[in-house]
């Protein structure tokens, strides 16, 4: 008998409607004609979910006696004797009653599938075996019915059902999740926005993964080969033509393959008067690789795979993708290229992709040069030419037995002489101009044998032959040596350039723009020194590498003076006098970021103190206005009450004093949080942090809102926190006051605590008018009162005051909606350091 086949939904968060979509397809295969039945689904009492069960066939449940309490679970001996074609069993990771037939529902499907049955099943993410710790470190809960990963991998299909956390929250505040009365603790606990995200996440990646195992099994079956790489450092190595788009795209789907990928592209230009690579396309490669998250770099360096191997290492990378050569196959007799270089050099620690692409095998320029300006191997065949090339064309002509005359013999000659000059330049040339003078003389010219010239007109012939072997080889060196300076000024340019670009546009910080400097010159250390006289000593403003020997210009390899008291330190190596031109450039841009850094740390002072001018006006505001306002009720009832000609009645007098002690204790709260609001803008806070229950800080916090108007839920199993208690009732206090202040009459404030992690949230519910998204960040701001509170609401400095205290003891505090209407205020702060948080149990609804 066959096995059966097993058909997996995996929801992505309870809720998500994988029963629903299960019944969607029994219904679908009954229609088709299918012998398809109910062995176990679990409704939950959702009315849509139950409604999907009518006309279905459902197989009779098994009742089982555990404690003292009757349970049901799957008759698995009615399913195997009624042997359907397809069997229905949701809650594959349920964990079955003590005494039933196996501990686990899927190994009650592994008998189904034993016997020949097709079985669909349902799933969360968060209760696969391999993500419990993951799911925990983000929901905080430890998931307790968990099943193998190699159980659902073994499944022929995996269906993922998903939704967005913010249509799952609609859906649980519509009542179609859990009842009415779970709905506000499943929203703050476990259904969080954060918290639904991430695990939809370990869905879409779990799915992912499971579709490359799909992949790999197709590809071995039909032989279909492709490159696969790791998520790890890639470093690609760009040559400034259009294939450099291509790598760079590689070296992404490369990095998109694990957590934490990074991608470095780098240039490297020549300084020894090759062709650099096209500036435009550096710049669109530039943005490239910056759009897809990496980094792009500009290095100069003498030999490009060495330069390029030196970078890798610099910067811990663990892969180098480069591009197939575009040489021909002709071209290889100049060496082996810069990617085969690579690949033979970079050693165990470093992986070479080497990338085809549309320009491979398409030609180059001239040859690689890796020392002068017409490059070695250039020189090296300009002097074979120019000296072995003389000595076979003598060899040859002395073997042909009609003579070409002399006219003829010369000019063969020249040609093997304007040979060695185009292809290495005047020394080869004057070389080759001397030997084949000396063999035309010898062999060639009357009389034969001897260093003698009888004919003039042969005499002159020679001297001809000599300036115009003189005369290509000055023209070829020339121009090479207009080359190599073409390509080093445009390589100058290239750098100068983006430099600019990038320190104009803000883009530098002064680290950035040193490490630059040390990456560019393949320094050790570079520093920026400052001093304030010609006298005072030098200081270092800015650095990277091992500076501890630069402490003055003069310890450094190379120093640029800029300006009077500011100078560049390098360390490392000695540079050219060609490259100081470039180095000073960045020694001034090096000041200019300085400069700007400093010009920014003095507008921030500047805007500090144009804040407390803000809130000084405030503040003055609020003593004019809304600290006159008690005063002045203060002062009318104990006027009132010292009058001489008026007698008051017992209960007149009592409403007096009540007005003068609300009047007071207005006023005291008003003065509080002034005083608060001054500690905390002047950071004269300094908490002491305890272990302390938050059942003895948040009751203590309601004592100045008055009866019935706050519901406390605050578990008895929550974890004890490291706070500063005082503080932490303060912002407690002022949290619950505006909640309350703007709150409906009939409708309490909930104060609800729990555990996330290593954390512990506070929340404040309030079902009042709530605040749009643009405004939640102002609210917390001092002196800020939303819409159209009244002026006796308060000078608008509690919520001020809470954020400042809950910073102060290293907790958060952010405004949230409230599913349904009003706003909820988040505090959070941390857990004792030596407790363990307990995970309370979640309903079953929730680990379904």
């Amino acid at each position: 008998m066959a096995r059966g086949k097993l058909r997996i939904y995996l929801g992505a968060a309870p809720g998500v409607g994988k029963t629903y979509a299960m019944l969607s397809e029994a219904h679908r295969r009954v229609e088709r004609g299918t012998d398809c039945v109910v062995a176990f689904v679990e409704h939950h009492d959702r009315p849509r979910t139950e409604v999907m069960l009518h006309g279905l066939e459902q197989i009779p449940r098994k009742e089982l006696e555990y404690r003292g309490t009757s349970f049901t679970e799957m008759d698995v001996d009615a399913v195997l004797e009624r042997a359907p074609a397809v069997a229905l069993v949701d809650e594959l990771p349920h964990t079955n009653v003590p005494g039933s037939r196996n501990a686990k529902r899927w190994q009650d499907i592994e008998e189904l599938l034993a016997a020949g049955i097709h079985v669909i099943s349902t799933c969360n993410i968060q209760h696969l075996e391999s993500l419990g710790d993951v799911v925990e470190s983000i929901t905080g809960i430890r998931q307790k019915e968990t099943v193998p990963d190699e159980v659902v991998r073994r499944a022929e299909q995996i269906e993922l059902v998903d939704m967005s956390p913010q249509a799952l929250r609609r859906r649980m505040a519509h009542g179609n999740i859990y009842k009415p009365n779970k709905v506000d603790a499943a929203l703050s606990n476990y259904f969080r926005p954060g918290n639904l995200t991430a695990l939809r996440e370990l869905a879409l990646l779990w799915v992912a993964d499971r579709v490359d195992e799909y992949l790999q099994e197709y590809r071995s079956e039909h032989r279909v080969s492709k490159i696969w790489g790791s998520r790890e450092r890639i470093v690609v190595g760009l040559t400034g033509g259009s294939e450099g788009r291509t790598l760079i795209r590689r070296a992404a789907r490369l990095a998109e393959k694990g957590a934490g990928g990074e991608v470095l592209a780098v240039y490297i230009a020549r300084s020894d008067g090759l062709a650099a690579g096209s500036p435009k396309e550096l710049a669109v490669q530039r943005t490239l690789i910056e759009d897809l998250g990496g980094t792009f770099h500009h290095v100069m360096g003498e030999d490009i795979p060495s330069a390029l191997l030196e970078f890798a290492r610099g910067v811990n990378a663990t892969q180098i993708v480069v591009g197939t050569s575009r040489r021909k196959a002709w071209q290889y007799v100049f060496g082996p290229g810069v990617g085969a270089t690579v690949a033979r050099d970079s050693g165990p620690d470093l992986d070479v992709h080497i990338v085809t692409h549309e320009e491979a095998a398409k030609g180059r320029g001239l040859p690689v040069a890796r020392g002068a300006r017409l490059g070695r191997s250039r020189i090296i065949w300009g002097w074979l030419v120019g000296a072995v090339g003389p000595a076979l064309l003598t060899l040859l002509l002395l073997y042909v037995e009609a003579s070409l005359g002399l006219a003829n013999d010369v000019l063969l000659f020249l040609v093997l002489t304007v040979a060695a000059a185009l292809l290495g330049g005047l020394l080869p040339a004057l070389a080759s101009a001397a030997i084949c003078s000396l063999l035309l003389n010898w062999f060639f010219t009357p009389p034969v044998h001897r260093l003698t010239i009888a004919d003039p007109k042969n005499l002159l012939a020679l001297v001809i032959f000599v300036l115009v072997a003189v005369s290509v080889a000055s023209v070829v060196d020339l121009a090479a040596r207009r080359t190599h300076q073409a390509a080093r000024l445009r390589a100058e340019s290239e750098i100068l350039s983006f430099l600019a670009g990038s320190v104009l546009r803000g883009e530098t910080t002064l680290d950035a723009l040193l490490e630059r400097v040390r990456e560019t010159f393949a320094m050790d250390a570079v520093a920026l020194l400052e001093r304030k006289s010609e006298t005072a000593p030098w200081t270092c403003t800015g650095s990277v590498g091992d500076v501890s020997p630069l402490e003055r210009p003069e310890d450094a390899d190379v120093d640029m003076p800029v300006g009077d008291h500011m100078a560049l330190a390098l360390s490392g190596r000695v540079l050219p006098a060609e490259d100081r031109r470039v180095l000073s450039a960045f020694a001034a841009q090096a000041a200019v970021v300085l400069d700007r850094q400093r010009l920014q740390s003095q507008a921030n002072h500047a805007r500090k103190l144009a804040e407390g001018d803000r809130i000084r006006t405030a503040l003055l505001a609020a003593v004019s206005h809304d600290l006159r306002t008690p005063l002045a009720g203060i002062k009318a009832s104990v006027t009132s009450l010292r009058s001489e000609d008026i007698e008051w009645s017992d209960e007149d007098e009592a409403e007096l004093l009540a007005g003068i002690e609300e009047g007071a204790d207005r006023l005291d709260h008003l003065v509080g949080n002034l005083l608060d609001m001054s500690r905390v803008q002047t950071g004269t806070v300094t908490p002491l942090i305890r272990e302390i229950d938050l059942d003895e800080v948040v009751p203590m916090a309601l004592g100045g809102v008055p009866d019935n108007s706050v519901v406390l839920d605050i578990p008895e199993d929550l974890p004890m926190v490291a706070v500063n208690p005082g503080l932490l009732e303060r912002a407690v206090a002022n949290i619950v006051e505006n909640a309350v202040k703007h709150s409906p009459d009939g409708e309490p404030v909930l104060v609800h605590a729990s555990t996330l992690g290593d954390r512990v949230e506070i929340r404040v519910v309030d079902r009042g008018p709530g605040v749009p998204n643009d405004a939640k960040d102002r609210i917390f701001a001092p002196f800020q009162r939303y819409g159209d509170a009244p002026r006796s609401a308060g000078v608008g400095l509690g919520l001020a005051v809470a954020r400042g205290f809950a910073e102060a003891i290293g907790g958060t505090l952010a405004a949230e909606d409230t599913p349904g209407g009003g706003m909820t205020m988040v505090l959070t702060v941390a857990t004792a350091a030596d407790h363990v948080p307990t995970s309370p149990d979640l309903p079953a609804a929730v680990t379904s």
